[in-house]
C-alpha cells in the first residue's frame, strides 16, 4: 500500500461476506453495527481511511471521520451515499457498475415475461393440483407480441435490457436525461411522452430527488389500460399508492416489481393483487454476480490506496480522482 502503512477500512453494518473476507485479508479492518456517527470513537476517527459498505452513508457519518479518503459502495446505485458531500470533503466514492448489468437485464426480461404471461400464477395452479382437476390454465390476456417497450433510463443496464428485447421483435423507445448518439432506438423527450408512446414501461433509473415518484398517476394514466409497468431500478421512483390504484381500477393492466420504497416492507395492497408480479429485490442476486460486485468494491479500495486510481469512481468524484494521482 502507498504511504508505507496499511490503511484501516471501516465496515459499518452488514456487507457481502466476500467483501468482509477480502477487506480483512488485505487491510486493517474494523466493523461496527451501523453507520452511526455516535459510534465513532476518537480512536476510530483518527484511524479510518476507507469505508466498505452497502448501507446509507450520510454527511454526519462522513464528517465524523476526518481522515477518510474513500467510500467503496456495494451496488451500481449509490444514492444511499451522500456523494456530493463526500466530494466537497475530498472523499472519493466508488460503486460497482458493469459487473451486474447482464444479470439485472436477464432478470428484467424474466420479470416482464412473468408479468404478461402470469407464469408464477400458472405454476401455483399446477402445484395446487388444479390442472388435473379443473383443466388447463386460462389463456393469458396479455402477451409480448406487438408491444412497444419504453425504457426509462438508458444507462449500462438499460442498454443491456434493450439488446435482449431486440430478440423479441418489439419496438423499443427510451427516455433519459439526454439523447444518446450511440443507439438507434427512438428517443422520447419526456417521461410522459415515453408513456404515451409505449404500452410497456421499464424503469431502470437511479434513485434520488430527481426521480422520486417520477412514475405517478399521470404517467400510469398515459401508459394506458393495456399498459405494463416493470421496475428494477429503485422503489422510490414509483408512487406505490398511485400504482395500486391504477392496477385495481384498470388504469394499467399489470406490473412487475423487484424494488420497493421501504424494503423489505412491501405495500400490503400490492401483495393482494393478482395482476402484479413481485420479487424481493433479486435482480443481481446470483452468487456469481454478487461475488463480482464484492471483488470490484475491494479492487476500488486497493486501486485507491495503491496508486490513487480506483476502478469505478462515481461522477461526483471525477475531479478528485483526476487531480490525485
Amino acid at each position: 500500500m502507498s504511504e508505507g502503512s496499511e490503511p484501516t477500512i471501516l465496515i459499518p453494518g452488514k456487507v457481502h461476506p466476500r467483501v468482509r473476507e477480502r477487506v480483512e485479508a488485505e487491510f486493517a479492518a474494523v466493523a461496527i453495527e451501523t453507520a452511526d456517527a455516535a459510534l465513532i470513537t476518537p480512536e476510530l476517527a483518527a484511524s479510518i481511511r476507507g469505508i466498505a459498505s452497502s448501507t446509507r452513508i450520510d454527511a454526519a457519518f462522513i464528517d465524523a471521520l476526518p481522515n477518510l479518503e474513500i467510500i467503496a459502495h456495494f451496488g451500481v446505485g449509490y444514492d444511499p451515499v451522500d456523494a456530493g458531500h463526500a466530494a466537497r470533503c475530498g472523499v472519493v466514492v466508488t460503486n460497482t457498475p458493469d459487473v451486474l448489468s447482464d444479470e439485472v437485464a436477464d432478470t428484467t426480461i424474466g420479470l416482464l415475461i412473468n408479468t404478461v404471461r402470469e407464469l408464477p400464477r400458472a405454476e401455483t395452479y399446477l402445484r395446487a393440483g388444479r390442472w388435473a382437476s379443473e383443466g388447463g390454465y386460462r389463456l393469458t390476456p396479455l402477451t409480448l407480441r406487438g408491444r412497444t417497450v419504453g425504457i426509462f433510463g438508458l444507462g449500462r443496464i438499460g442498454r443491456a435490457i434493450a439488446r435482449r428485447l431486440e430478440g423479441f421483435g418489439v419496438e423499443i423507445l427510451y427516455h433519459s436525461r439526454s439523447k444518446r448518439e450511440d443507439v438507434s432506438y427512438a428517443y422520447a423527450e419526456s417521461l410522459k411522452d415515453l408513456a404515451e408512446r409505449c404500452d410497456t414501461l421499464i424503469v431502470i433509473v437511479p434513485g434520488g430527488p430527481a426521480t422520486d415518484r417520477a412514475v405517478d398517476a399521470e404517467i400510469l394514466s398515459a401508459l394506458g389500460s393495456n399498459g405494463v409497468l416493470v421496475n428494477v431500478g429503485r422503489g422510490s421512483t414509483v408512487d406505490c399508492d398511485a400504482l395500486e390504484t391504477a392496477l385495481s381500477n384498470g388504469t394499467i393492466a399489470a406490473a412487475g416489481l423487484d424494488v420497493f420504497p421501504n424494503e423489505p416492507k412491501v405495500p400490503e395492497g400490492l401483495t393482494k393483487l393478482d395482476n402484479v408480479s413481485l420479487l424481493p429485490h433479486v435482480a443481481s442476486a446470483s452468487q456469481h454476480t454478487r461475488n463480482a460486485m464484492a471483488d470490484l468494491l475491494v479492487d476500488n479500495l486497493a486501486g485507491w490506496f495503491d496508486r490513487r486510481r480506483p476502478v469505478t469512481p462515481v461522477p461526483e468524484s471525477g475531479e478528485l480522482v483526476s487531480t490525485r494521482h
